[in-house]
């Protein structure tokens, strides 16, 4: 017996080197993890938009599984990607604009770096959108994780959409000028040499586009030309006289004028906005065609969405941050060739946030989940609706002005929004959406006596995650005074020796800032 055992062992080793040689080591899937900036789900076709041509996003929701209430915990860059990248809550991330960076030890707890140490060939390219806090690692160059990945493409800040002014993908600027079709073709190029180190890869891209400034590419000018866009329902101020005061108190109401000066401006916004979507959903193309061309595509997962969504001009608002759907919806999308025909092109309305990213490849590479992680793996829910035990997710906002500040609470049917802030001109508020059958959120409910029930329950949950909070929740970075401002609880005296920055405040502070500007130039 032990002769016999000794042979099957030398067998084993002769069978892993001879798929060494081969470049076959490792049955493992590959995975590809694509990213977009400020995509809202409303801007996709496979979520209902006949006005949008989104044709590789569309294929690979009928390949795959479609998730149709996908949420961005925080809807804004910095703070989204740590969530992604870690399955955290910003307050145990810690990483947002106003707060602090991501720390060097949770980034080494994260997805790509957790996948790189089980043997995955791993790449990334595009916009990190935060730097790495922490001294001595060799790894980081300029803040970013450079030496965390076998093939590195990415940029600092918000990166450029002239492809000749990222260093890291500038070899590609003749022939792809636009960055978002010059990080499909450096996808190529990764997974060539992915494939030829014989190990599974995981590739993370996260283009710039759709983000501000609204710069698309002229190879896909022909796309929309003549084409007019009708309005959502919910367009425009006429339509927020029921929204909170907190929510019409910052820019997001105030600024993005281009949203709402003419109707000419509003076709041009859109119009561009979309055409950038177009180009990530060309690129999305690029990368499936070369897959099948390294014949990579029968064990390659994709997964697509995008870090926050985008309000387009609904209820007077631009940009995200916000809570409502428009800003904190995203498109959400996995693709597993390996799944059974009869099983693909469904759909999910469970909830789903971008916490769930991070545990979901985790699993898939067979990588077990940190503890830390609040996030779920998804692969049980896209056996079977209710594959997860989950009723509600938190949507926190703890960057900008103090009036917009704020933790909400979002199921499959509803969402609860407790307005922390108060002062001579407002009052704390209450807004409770019917989502489910009320998605442009028209009508508050918080004071209707019909969902009395329903605020309660509502409320519950989002006492639940207040908890979590005080649990789990860092107090540095700025994060500590969170216990209190979000306690539906706790007096207005306390609250106040937390206010910073009202949003007349930061209209100050930009104005003073202009000035000096201006008298620096002179």
């Amino acid at each position: 017996m032990k002769n016999k055992g000794t042979l099957m062992l030398i067998f084993l080793v002769v069978f892993m080197v001879g798929k060494r040689v081969l470049g076959q080591s490792d049955d493992r899937p590959n995975i590809i993890f694509l990213l977009s900036d400020d995509q809202t789900s409303v801007a996709t076709g496979c979520y209902g938009n006949d006005q949008v041509k989104t044709p590789n996003m569309d294929r690979l929701a009928k390949d795959g599984v479609l998730f149709l209430n996908h949420y961005n915990t925080t809807s804004i860059c910095m703070a989204s990607r740590a969530n992604i990248l870690t399955g955290m809550y910003e307050y145990k991330t810690g990483c947002n604009f106003m707060h602090g960076d991501l720390a060097v030890d949770k980034f080494e707890n994260s997805y790509p770096v957790l996948l790189k140490e089980a043997g995955y060939f791993t790449g990334f390219a595009g916009k990190v959108g935060f730097v790495l806090e922490g001294e001595g690692s060799e790894k980081i160059e300029d803040g970013l994780p450079v030496g965390y990945f076998d093939k590195w493409g990415g940029g600092p800040g918000q990166t450029i959409y002239e492809t000749v002014k990222n260093p890291t993908i500038a070899e590609y600027a003749e022939e792809y000028p636009h960055s978002t079709r010059a990080y499909g073709a450096w996808a190529g190029d990764f997974i060539k040499e992915a494939k030829s180190s014989g190990k599974p890869f995981c590739m993370s891209i996260s283009f710039k586009a759709p983000h501000l400034p609204f710069t698309p590419d002229p190879f896909f000018d022909g796309v929309y030309a003549g084409q007019t866009y009708k309005k959502p329902d919910n367009y425009g101020a006429e339509n927020a006289t029921h929204l909170a005061p907190q929510a019409k108190s910052g820019r997001q109401y105030n600024s993005y004028n281009f949203w709402r000066e003419s109707e000419a401006s509003y076709q041009e916004a859109i119009r561009k906005y979309n055409q950038l979507i177009h180009g990530v959903d060309y690129a999305i193309g690029m990368i499936r065609k070369s897959l099948v061309e390294q014949g990579l595509d029968k064990n390659t997962i994709i997964i697509f969405t995008s870090d926050n969504g985008y309000s387009c001009g609904a209820h007077n608002l631009g940009g995200k941050v916000l809570p409502y759907e428009e800003a904190s919806r995203s498109p959400f999308i996995i693709y597993d060739p390996r799944t059974p025909q009869s099983q693909r092109g469904i759909k999910r309305k469970t909830v789903t946030a971008n916490i769930d990213v991070a545990p979901t490849i985790l699993t898939y590479a067979g990588v077990d989940i940190p503890k830390n992680m609040d996030g779920e793996n998804l692969l049980p829910l896209i056996d079977r609706e209710g594959g997860i035990k989950r009723d509600h997710i938190a949507l926190t906002n703890m960057w900008g002005n103090d009036e917009i500040q704020a933790l909400s609470v979002v199921t499959e049917d509803y969402k609860y929004i407790y307005w922390q802030y108060t002062d001579e001109r407002m009052q704390p508020t209450e807004e409770l959406f019917h989502i489910a059958v009320d998605k442009l959120e028209m009508h508050n409910l918080a004071q209707d006596e019909a969902y009395k029930a329903e605020l309660k329950k509502m409320r519950k949950l989002y006492d639940k995650r207040y908890r979590h909070l005080v649990k789990e929740g860092m107090k540095a970075n700025d994060y500590g005074k969170y216990t209190v401002l979000f306690d539906r609880k706790a007096p207005e005296s306390q609250k106040n020796q937390y206010r910073q920055l009202t949003y007349a405040k930061l209209l100050e502070q930009e104005a003073e800032k202009k000035k000096n500007k201006n008298t620096h130039k002179n």
